[in-house]
């Protein structure tokens, strides 16, 4: 509710709380950042000054009733918020930790963790500690403090390894602890890694650093030398889970992998790589429910963010999908693509909502990657993008059902453009809405939407998209198929879809059925 006399073109939002800290959502109707700097007043003292729609404010005591008003000019909106319940405190420096930057802080800091009560703080005061793999538990607050980081030790040989199977006693279950691009197989533990644990919070203003380069993680990167690198962050089979405000970077390959996990949040975050570093995806849900990605910043070198659901064996055996996911209010800066879906996500993709992001100098905005051999079980649907913004995005709409991926990804069953028998290796891809949606400044195509021919794309329908090039627009391959040769300033592209539906559609002055180079079985046109 607007406080009264406030003005009612800014609203702000309190979107999460701890003990120790807010995070803030100034709604006035912009995308991740406002054009003008926002004022933020704790308790009537300016705390900072901001453009970001969703911010954090940190240094806060527990159980304490604070006001916070936020100024733009002549906008104004305040809110009342009262900080959670705290019982103690653990500081990692009296469990003999000295983040100095030389001695190995692992052991003091799991010591920390291991001895925290319910509804306690386990704070990481300012410093640098160098650490392999820290384990969480259940039931504890984890605060990264300001100056704080977090620095990962390079040598493998330090980390522990997370066995990709465990067969049971009886021979009748197996117990999956580390992955890796989709199938179970060793891989070290992550920098922070959470197995089997609930009701954990992981914030503050402070940073982890994978320390990763050409001359450790990234060199042979796909070369397996023990165990396949680690993550930064990696929760498998955890619920209810909060990671807030901290920056992650430098990260050996994926940085922040939740797995078979449910009621995530990940808010207000940085998440920094180089734009060469290979396989540093952003954050990939994998099998997840019921995860939120809220005003978080990317800059890496692979996909900002890849939705997935396993490989052959576990989408078939667990049946899992990646399902209930909104992001929101993020930027997506220099990946292969903004949003990713696939390849490997045997189990399926549902109900994944994406709105009010910014995509900046990505290769793709939306990337659907899959193939002949995902499985049955590989359906995606109900996809939804809506107010996003896009610049210098080489093409922002990619469906790629010929995803030359795995050792077989150029072999004919793969590359085949003809029919083939449908079968239990077919996926397929139903319902994709894209609406509000301004790419200005692109260099290869529109779109490129190619589905199968035994098992066509069902719906994609664009509704009020505006599309524009760059004046000296790049030449490239949209898609990553067999077959394909570098185009520029394309169009759209649309292939094997049963409904392509089409409302308010411009491509540098172009619309209708002009910029469609393939038929449609039905193209409506509104």
């Amino acid at each position: 509710m607007k406080q009264k006399g406030m003005n009612k073109n800014m609203k702000v939002n309190v979107i999460y709380q701890t003990a120790r800290c807010v995070t803030i959502e100034v709604d006035d109707g912009s995308i991740y950042e406002a054009e003008r700097e926002r004022e933020i007043y704790l308790n009537g003292s300016l705390y900072g000054r901001t453009r970001k729609v969703i911010s954090s404010i940190y240094g806060l005591k527990p159980d304490t009733t604070y006001e916070i008003r936020v100024k733009a000019g002549k906008d104004e909106d305040k809110r009342e918020v009262r900080t959670s319940y705290e019982f103690v405190t653990l500081n990692v420096k009296d469990f003999g930790a000295k983040g100095d930057g030389i001695q190995d802080d692992t052991h003091f800091i799991q010591a920390a963790i291991a001895s925290c009560p319910e509804k306690s703080r386990v704070l990481i005061p300012r410093g640098i500690y160098k650490v392999t793999g820290l384990f969480l538990k259940s039931h504890i607050r984890l605060e990264v403090g300001e100056g704080a980081v977090l620095s990962a030790e390079t040598d493998r040989n330090r980390f522990a390894v997370l066995p990709g199977m465990i067969e049971s006693y009886d021979e009748r279950e197996e117990y999956n602890l580390g992955t890796w691009e989709g199938n179970p197989l060793d891989c070290f533990s992550a920098v922070i890694t959470g197995v089997n644990v609930e009701d954990v919070e992981i914030y503050g203003p402070g940073t982890v650093d994978g320390n990763a380069g050409t001359d450790n993680w990234w060199h042979e990167p796909k070369v397996r030398k023990g165990a396949f690198r680690p993550r930064m962050i990696f929760l498998n089979r955890c619920r209810n889970v909060v990671v807030q405000g901290i920056r992650v970077q430098n990260s050996p390959s994926w940085n922040i992998h939740p797995y078979f996990s449910h009621h995530l949040r990940f808010l207000d975050l940085t998440v920094l790589n180089p734009k060469d570093s290979p396989n540093t995806d952003g954050l990939d849900p994998e099998s997840c429910r019921d995860v939120e990605i809220a005003g978080v910043y990317f800059s890496l070198g692979d996909d900002c963010i890849a939705v997935k659901s396993g490989k052959i064996y576990m989408g078939s055996k667990y049946k899992v999908p990646s399902q209930d996911l909104v992001v929101r209010q993020c930027c997506m800066r220099d990946g292969h693509g903004s949003i990713t879906i696939g390849s490997e996500m045997a189990g399926g993709v549902r109900n994944l909502t994406v709105r009010d992001c910014l995509f900046l100098n990505t290769d793709r905005g939306l990337r659907i990657k899959t193939r002949r051999g995902r499985g049955k079980d590989a359906v995606i649907d109900e996809i939804f993008f809506e107010n996003i913004r896009m610049d210098h995005v080489m093409t922002p709409f990619v469906i790629n059902s010929f995803y030359y991926c795995d050792p077989d990804g150029h072999s004919a069953y793969v590359a085949s453009k003809k029919a083939l028998p449908a079968d239990d290796g077919t996926p397929w891809i139903r319902t994709l809405r894209f609406r509000n949606i301004l790419a200005e400044n692109c260099h290869v195509a529109a779109a490129y939407l190619y589905g199968l021919p035994e098992r066509k794309i069902e719906c994609v329908e664009l509704e009020h998209v505006t599309v524009t090039y760059a004046q000296d627009a790049l030449s490239g391959e949209p898609a990553m198929l067999d077959g394909i040769k570098p185009v520029s300033k394309m169009g759209i592209f649309a292939s094997n879809i049963e409904t392509l539906v089409l409302e308010d559609v411009n491509v540098e002055g172009q619309t209708g059925k002009k910029i469609i180079t393939e038929n449609i079985e039905h193209f409506i046109e509104k």
